[in-house]
């Protein structure tokens, strides 16, 4: 025999042996996805029938990613097959594919084990998944299909026009943050979403997020009361004149004033001060409302207690008022790397009367159960990741920091910045008694719901009992993965939501990225999409999308492309800004151009101008 037939020998003898090694791989990878069936039976059959083929093939999904397919995809490619790369909506039916081929191969007859015909085909696994968003989001007549949720600002109770806009530019979900305003704030929100639905013929849904039990610092020293506010571009600012501060609106500035000006104050006046600055600042009264009115503010400014304020009617003076008692205005502390900072507990906003003083700058926790779960040891970030420390000393109303890093080398933390705990296992509850008082507006008002800081399985089980008690079933639960618990739990979080549908998962990318480690968060992103597509839930894509766009005018390079990796979820989430609209159009735009190339994690091999042959030059042209 000749060398060369020899060497033929050699690769058909190979082909044949790696068809057998494959074909082995492959088939064991069938018996594990049959038996993981068994493993979670009694999960399954308490799937809502309408996703238990999808939650089957979740459970298959798992099955196989449990294994390293890394040496089996490469063995895959080089037969010209299916690398799995692309499996999760339909596992079943592409093991099944690749399984066929390899029986042809080996020239062997079909095992009588192979489904004949797998209930989630190719086609069928994309209509589910649209089928799903469908029912969460309701259903959208554009291509691509990408939803725009955007949080309403404060503004938007005594704005019409705003949310008629932003209604105009395609928002298909308002989204309501339970943490800001308060119940009459939100259903004027509402009232005015319907108004523009009747007005511009479309359908938007309202979905809320709970507050949960946000881990903030509280500052503890004290300073003369100032109330501050701040206008960018040219959209005002709402601020309430209020008889009573405990009449305030969540996250819109108050100014304290006598009955006097409120009981006179009507839409369309004007309230004429001049502020700490010396800047005169006119405001314009836009709503009254019993003991309170709301005013907007087109310049940014501060002002302190015993401000003369005059009001306005058609520039006449009717009268002056000075600004009412401010509370004390908690400071800050200025913290450099290597300094240590002290963490008490405070529930009420006051620390504890034994905690130590003086020794250490000090800031505290309202939550107070965080004190029985950390440890020695376990990192902890502060105000977005501003600060980072680990934790050297724990007491039962204390902890004692040490900052291994301070953005800048220096800066100030104030209260009311967020507390991360990425090592820490808390045994916090996700529903807060305030977010059980809040349900009971939402279940009245909300299409859907998002559960902020969940974590185990019975926080969703609370969750849904609670709906079951308000008679509230057909409310949408949306999922928030903010903690490295969540994700390590997704695949339990998953099957005990689909119990309930319609669900979805928020990817909240601020907290996960500081839970996680910025290093690890597009692995981690991509883990999540993963799962939720072989589950065919939505994807919610949040935190910081287009932000520097939202909040100036003009996206960054990263938002960019940040933006294009948001069009493989089921919904963008955009946070208020004076140009929201602006990223409105700019995230729609990215999205059409990003589905001609993507569906998912599959390239679309559209036809590329750049791959056309270069023009032949024109002799006459040369010749001239």
């Amino acid at each position: 025999m000749s060398t060369h037939d020899d060497r033929v020998s050699a690769v058909e003898l190979a082909r044949t042996l790696r068809i057998d090694r494959v074909l082995q791989a492959v088939s064991q990878l069938w018996s594990e996805i049959l038996a993981a069936e068994q493993e979670y039976g009694p999960v399954l059959s308490k799937i809502s029938p309408v996703l238990r083929e999808s939650a089957y093939n979740l459970v298959h999904y798992l099955a196989v990613r449990r294994h390293d397919l890394r040496p089996l995809q490469a063995d895959l490619s080089q037969l010209g097959l299916s690398s799995l790369g692309r499996m999760e909506a339909h596992v079943m039916a592409t093991l099944q594919a690749v399984l066929q081929t390899l029986h042809s191969l080996a020239q062997q007859p079909l095992p009588q084990t192979l489904c004949p015909d797998p209930p989630i085909t190719f086609d069928l696994a994309h209509r589910l998944l649209q089928d799903h968003a469908n029912a969460l989001f309701g259903y959208l007549a554009t291509d691509p299909p990408l939803r725009i949720m955007v949080t309403m600002p404060s503004l938007a109770s005594q704005s019409p026009q705003l949310v008629e806009d932003l209604l105009a530019q395609g928002m298909a979900v308002m989204r309501i943050n339970c943490a800001h305003d308060r119940p009459a704030d939100w259903q004027r929100m509402i009232d005015h979403l319907r108004r523009a639905e009747g007005k511009l013929g479309k359908r938007c849904r309202v979905s809320f997020d709970l507050a949960g039990p946000k881990l903030r610092t509280v500052a503890l020293d004290q300073q003369p009361g100032l109330v501050k506010w701040r206008v960018r571009g040219d959209t005002p600012t709402t601020l309430w004149l209020v008889e009573d501060l405990a009449a305030a609106t969540g996250e819109a500035p108050c100014l304290p004033v006598g009955g006097g000006l409120l009981q006179r104050a009507q839409p369309g006046d004007q309230v004429s001060f001049i502020d700490d600055r010396g800047d005169r600042h006119t405001l314009e009264v836009v709503a009254v409302e019993g003991n309170r009115c709301a005013c907007q503010a087109t310049q940014s400014g501060r002002v302190g207690a015993q401000t003369p304020l005059t009001l306005l009617r058609q520039g006449r003076p009717l009268l002056v008022e000075p600004l009412g008692p401010l509370p004390p205005k908690a400071r800050g502390l200025w913290l450099e790397t290597g300094d240590q900072l002290r963490l008490v507990s405070c529930p009420e906003g006051v620390p504890p009367a034994d905690s130590p003083e003086g020794d250490l700058p000090t800031m505290g926790c309202q939550v107070e159960e965080i004190f029985a779960d950390v440890r020695p040891g376990d990192r902890i970030f502060l105000d977005d990741g501003v600060f980072a420390g680990v934790v050297r000393q724990v007491s039962p109303q204390s902890l004692v920091l040490e900052l291994l890093g301070v953005q800048g080398g220096r800066a100030k933390l104030k209260g009311e910045k967020g507390i991360n705990l990425p090592d820490t296992p808390l045994t916090l509850p996700a529903l807060t008694a305030k977010d059980r008082s809040d349900l009971e507006f939402i279940a009245r008002q909300g299409d859907l719901v998002a559960l902020s800081f969940v974590q185990h399985r019975r926080d969703i089980e609370a969750l849904i009992d609670e709906l079951g008690r308000l008679g509230a079933d057909n409310l949408g639960i949306i999922l928030k993965i903010e903690t490295q618990q969540a994700f390590h739990h997704l695949p339990d979080l998953l099957l005990t939501t689909m119990q309930h549908p319609p669900t979805a998962v928020m990817v909240a990318r601020g907290d996960l990225g500081l839970e996680v480690g910025f290093e690890r968060l597009s692995e981690v992103q991509e883990e999540i999409l993963w799962l939720c597509e072989a589950a065919h839930v939505p994807v919610i894509w949040a935190t910081q999308v287009l932000e520097t766009l939202a909040q100036g005018g003009l996206p960054s390079r990263a938002e960019v492309t940040d933006a294009a990796m948001a069009s493989r979820a089921e919904c963008v989430m955009l946070n208020k800004g004076p140009y929201i609209q602006s990223a409105m159009v700019f995230l729609r735009d990215v999205a059409q151009r990003m589905q001609a190339h993507h569906r998912k994690k599959t390239a679309m091999l559209r036809q590329l101008s750049i791959s056309q042959p270069l023009p032949r030059p024109d002799p006459t042209a040369i010749q001239n």
